[in-house]
């Protein structure tokens, strides 16, 4: 079934159903037709199903560029506009055609959802102004006294959040190393809600058995919860693995040019879906339409990207792996990682991120990093730019010293973002950072 948006000359909100039945297609492959047509004047969105000749869902890359991105019907404009406004003219008192204000909805942000949603195959889709915003939106799923148990190893703004605001209205965080899906299940107890998760880990790079902790999850009913930005939709999509929330970083691979800060939230569950759609307008930490119009124009090329991305992504991994002054090098597409095989079954691809231990001091892996010149020194991810940072000062500077200590963050590891530039200038440019150390 195809979903198209528009905006109706009329500027009435209609929705186009089949008589009697409903307008998901059956295993038959019929096509459906007879539609009926009601007003719904105070829908937020249009949706009309049009031209259903097919049961076969779109391909990703089609999806990405079509769905939620009709052309405009008064001027064919092949983009969704950036409707660049702050409220909407109503007819009379709640007669409005579908919006009434921008932190509560706008054209452009519903435009941004839908896609995202389909990408990650779920049903319901909201943008946020940052990852963070994501973030802090499905904590609101949990009341004082909740517990969350989360991998071990995560974003530093992650663990930020999670010590030092959350806690503090009376959350309760509890880490565990997350290869072996019973450590989770350990450590569960009454006062659990929720288990939070990121595969591949950041910036260790482990890999959680999501079909696993899934399972887990479901048997204690709790809210499983997956960041999905390191892997993409593209790589791997955890709603089909069984987990209930995915959460992105849209600053990241998803807008994927360094020029956006944004975040998404996709799930299928309806019920933890209107409380969050309640939290983000209630608490407003929404997008603006130019930063929507942004990541709606990263994910048209998202596959391409991901296919460039990887693939110099494994040949950087495996010359790191043959040099001399690399102790350890952490990336799942190599033989080499503890849960390659895992990876394998639960992902499409490896991604862009790679991780390394270089064989020196906290000295010599500043002179390896200052001495980069096309990998870029910055925090962040996921732009068609290479970008490397040290953890242990940068993106997880937030982690207490000793924390960062168990988990093998040392001020000799590094942590890169593959772009797409060419791979034999990429790799001229790490030998010209390992002449240094």
């Amino acid at each position: 079934m195809i979903l198209w948006t528009f905006w109706p000359k009329n500027l009435e909100e209609v929705n186009f159903r089949k008589k009697g039945v409903s307008l998901s297609p059956d295993k038959s492959g019929r096509r459906i037709s007879n539609f009926k047509c009601e007003t719904l004047p105070r829908q937020r969105r249009v949706r009309v199903t049009e031209k259903i000749k097919r049961t076969n869902k779109l391909k990703f890359e089609t999806k990405a560029i079509h769905v939620g991105q009709a052309p405009e019907p008064a001027t064919g404009a092949i983009n969704v506009p950036i409707f660049q406004t702050s409220t909407y003219v109503q007819k009379s008192p709640g007669a409005h055609k579908g919006y009434e204000y921008s932190r509560t909805g706008n054209p452009t942000r519903t435009a941004l959802e839908e896609c995202l949603a389909s990408l990650e195959e779920g049903k319901y889709g909201l943008a946020f102004a940052s990852g963070m915003a994501a973030i802090s939106t499905v904590l609101n799923l949990l009341k004082t006294g909740d517990q969350v148990v989360s991998c071990d190893d995560l974003y530093g703004g992650t663990y930020r959040i999670f010590e030092k605001v959350y806690r503090d209205y009376g959350l309760d965080f509890v880490y565990v190393e997350p290869t072996n899906p019973a450590n989770f299940e350990k450590a569960i107890t009454k006062k659990t809600k929720m288990i939070w998760l990121e595969t591949p880990t950041n910036p260790l790079l482990k890999i959680v058995d999501l079909r696993a902790v899934a399972k887990i999850a479901r048997k204690h009913k709790l809210i499983s919860v997956m960041d999905n930005t390191f892997a993409t939709p593209y790589f791997q999509k955890p709603l089909n693995l069984g987990i209930d929330i995915v959460v992105h970083s849209t600053t990241k691979f998803l807008g994927g040019h360094s020029d956006v800060i944004g975040g998404a939230i996709v799930t299928s569950n309806k019920k933890y879906y209107e409380r969050m759609k309640f939290c983000q307008n209630a608490v407003g930490g929404v997008p603006g339409p130019m930063d929507c119009f942004l990541v709606l124009r990263g994910l048209k090329t998202l596959s391409v990207r991901m296919k460039e991305h990887e693939k110099n992504a494994r040949k950087i991994a495996l010359f790191l792996q043959r040099h001399p002054k690399v102790k350890k090098v952490l990336y799942p597409g190599l033989n080499s990682h503890p849960q390659h095989k895992l990876a394998a079954g639960q992902m499409d691809g490896f991604g862009a991120i790679i991780s390394f231990v270089l064989k020196s001091n906290l000295a010599g892996t500043k002179r390896f990093l200052s001495k980069l010149k096309l990998f870029a020194l910055a925090e962040s991810l996921g732009g068609v730019e290479s970008l490397a940072e040290h953890p242990a000062i940068m993106t997880h500077a937030s982690l207490p010293k000793n924390v960062r200590d168990s988990l093998g963050i040392s001020d000799s590891f590094i942590r890169i973002s593959v772009g797409i530039e060419n791979v034999e200038d990429l790799i001229e440019d790490l030998k010209s950072g390992f002449a240094s150390v």
